[in-house]
Parts: C-alpha cells; structure tokens; sequence
C-alpha cells in the first residue's frame, strides 16, 4: 500500500494546522509570514489531493469539517513533537537564549539582574531584545518574551504572570516642593506634567478629581515608553506616570517621589510568555525558575500588588 504521506508536503501541512488553529487565513498567513493567497492556495491544493473539505468558509472565518477536525489534531501533535524533536537534538551546552522584552522594563528592571542569571547558568549566552515589535515566539524569533498588558490567551503560548504594571504618579523633588505637607491628587494639577493627556486624565479620574477645567502648565511632552516621559519629567522637576516597580531604585534614592496610592492600569500586568510545547527545553525551564525567583524577591511589586489586586493576587494563564 503507497503512503499517503508521500503525496502530501509537509509545508501544507504545517499550513493547515497553522489554520485550523488560527481559525483564520489571515492569522496564519501573519504567523508563517507568507501571504494570505498563499495559504488560502496550499489549503486548496491539499483539499484537492485529500478529495476532502477541510474547512466551511465564511466571509471573515473558517471551521472546521469533520474531516478536518479529526486532521488538524493530528496535524498538531504531530508538528508539536517535530519541534520538540528539532529543539532537543540542536541544543547545546552553549545555547543562546533569546529574551524579547520592553524597552522600559528592560532598562529599568531585568537587565541589572540578568548577570545573576549568567552566574547561575554560565553555559546559556542571553541576548536580550528590547524592540517595540512583538516577536514570533512560535517561529523561533525569541525563545521567550515578557510583555505587559491585560489577561488574555496567546495562542499556543504559555503565560505566567510576574507581578502588576499599574502606573502612579512620580514626582521629582522639585514637583514634591510644590506640594504641601499633606498633598492630595487636585495638587497635582498645578504640577508640570509629562505624558500623554488622556493617561493623566485617567489617573486623576481614579482620584476622584475632576480636571475638564484645569489649565495644567504641562511642556505637553509624550514618549513611546514610559522610561522616556519619567527620564523626561526628571530632567524639567516635573512629574509623569510610571511603574514603581520599575523606578523602585530611583524612588528608593530620593530621586522620585509617589505621593499618592492613586493607580492606572491595574487590571494589567507583566506575563511570561513561551511556547507550550518548549516548556521543558533546558534554557527556557532554567530561565522561567531564575525570573520567578527574581519576582519572589521583589519587595516593590509584591507591595504594589497587596495595593492594587488584593492577596490573592494572580497566575498562571
């Protein structure tokens, strides 16, 4: 009997199950880096060798048939034990472990610590990746990454949370001058502020402050990150939203000040995040035990996340 496998390419294969995953021409063709014409024409030209539907199309998604409920699950284990495979055999014992992470929380938290890790681990070179852009964790861009934002899924990623990104107000020591001894959030409107409008006004929202007719003398600057605005509000004696997790040295040094328990963002935070079926390769498991350990250790953000989230704090996604 001919094997059925030899009439199939394993690249249509791999195109399918990115699919039937997906649930999207468009997000598999995102996540392959090939066009949607293209997968919508290997999808094709698998249905006609197969001489089998394998998706019922509809205008902004596709499902699954039968049939192709029964081969994307065994598309799936079969590329999840690939990959596993692959990674396995070409590891080394001097690997290179790639971090993606926030300019912000790279400058401002992981990078002084990662010589810890290096100690720890002298066998695993890490190269730490602050761009804006998201990399492809599934295509092998970074083996991890650490971004901020809201729960949710990643597809086929494993997340684990580490500790809260709300933001407060900082203020330099000539902001705090300006202040009286017992500063409430409407004193804050007479502060030189930096960042972006509509985050201030949010923040001062929280307080319960009502700012439709304020006049803030505010040089109206606005950065990409975070690290930015407060560098920037350091630089004029003014304020801007930021961590205090990330700033935990600076306020600890005198160099800012929060004033105020008055937070922006809590309901987000900042997740591992990792391929589900690399969990177990050697650098990502030692990576993912030193960073926990690191989080058990911070003092700023276990504080921070008793104040915003409450004791039960939150997990694994």
């Amino acid at each position: 009997m001919r094997d059925p496998l030899a009439a199939i390419p394993l690249g249509a294969i791999r195109v399918f199950e990115a699919t039937a995953r997906l649930g999207s021409f468009t997000r598999a063709a995102s996540e392959l880096g090939i066009t949607q014409a293209a997968v919508s024409w290997q999808v094709k030209a698998l249905e006609t060798r197969l001489q089998v539907a394998l998706f019922v199309r509809a205008p902004r998604a596709v499902t699954l048939t039968p049939a192709g409920e029964r081969l994307a699950k065994a598309a799936s284990d079969a590329l999840t034990g690939l990959r596993t495979a692959l990674v396995e055999i070409t590891e080394t014992e001097d690997t290179v472990l790639v971090v993606t992470t926030t300019q912000s929380l790279a400058a401002r938290w992981l990078a002084g610590r990662l010589g810890r890790f290096q100690l720890a681990h002298p066998q695993i070179a890490v190269r730490l990746d602050s761009d804006v852009a998201v990399r492809d964790l599934i295509g092998g861009e970074a083996d991890l990454a650490i971004r901020g934002g809201p729960r949710r899924h990643w597809p086929s990623l494993e997340s684990t949370f580490l500790f809260t990104s709300a933001q407060t107000a900082l203020l330099t020591p000539e902001a705090m001058a300006q202040l009286g001894p017992d500063p409430c959030p409407q004193d804050l409107l007479t502060v030189r502020r930096v960042g972006a409008e509509a985050e201030w006004a949010a923040w001062f929202g929280a307080a319960g402050v009502e700012t439709v007719d304020a006049s803030p003398p505010a040089p109206r600057i606005a950065a990409d990150t975070q690290g930015l605005e407060v560098s920037a509000a350091m630089a004029i004696g003014g304020a801007a939203l930021g961590s205090p997790i990330l700033f935990a040295e600076d306020i600890a040094a005198g160099r800012l000040s929060q004033p105020l328990d008055v937070y922006i963002g809590a309901d987000a935070g900042y997740w591992l995040l990792y391929p589900k079926d690399r969990r177990r390769t050697r650098k990502i498991a030692a990576f993912r035990e030193w960073l926990l350990a690191e989080v058990a250790l911070d003092e700023p953000a276990a504080k921070l996340l008793q104040r915003v989230v409450g004791p039960d704090g939150a997990g694994e996604g």
